[in-house]
């Protein structure tokens, strides 16, 4: 039995007001609690199931390579499944992201585009096909 329960990524960025409209506006990320105090600001956005996927750079390189023609993420990438993904790519670029490469059928056969949000991190957006 896992003794794992929930997985969290913790997101620290330079604009908050931002990220929050991007990730729970435009993305549609579901807004579950607010625990911002005096100290700062924090909420917790439902992303829905979570896993954890580890790559070696080797793989990170082919799938850079298969999504956008060339290594371009850092250590961290969020991959989040949508039902259309090039719509929700058009979505968060008129939120102010910025388009990586455009939309692709990978190997695995989802269809997927990569955007980087404004606080730089990159997101493939992925629909099963």
């Amino acid at each position: 039995m896992a003794s794992v329960t929930e997985l969290r990524v913790a997101l620290t960025v330079a604009d908050f007001d931002q990220a929050l409209a991007f990730y729970r506006d435009a993305l549609g990320l579901e807004q579950i609690a607010d625990w911002s105090s005096e100290a700062g600001r924090v909420v917790a956005l439902d992303a829905g199931r979570a896993t954890l996927e580890l790559f070696d750079y080797a793989q990170a390189e082919a799938v850079d390579t298969i999504e956008v023609g060339r290594r371009v993420s850092g250590t961290v990438r969020l991959a989040v499944k949508v039902a259309d993904s090039e719509e929700m790519a058009r979505r968060l670029a008129a939120a102010g992201a910025a388009q990586v490469a455009p939309p692709v059928m990978t190997p695995w056969g989802d269809r997927n585009a990569r955007v980087r949000a404004p606080d730089g991190m990159q997101l493939t957006l992925f629909t099963a096909e």
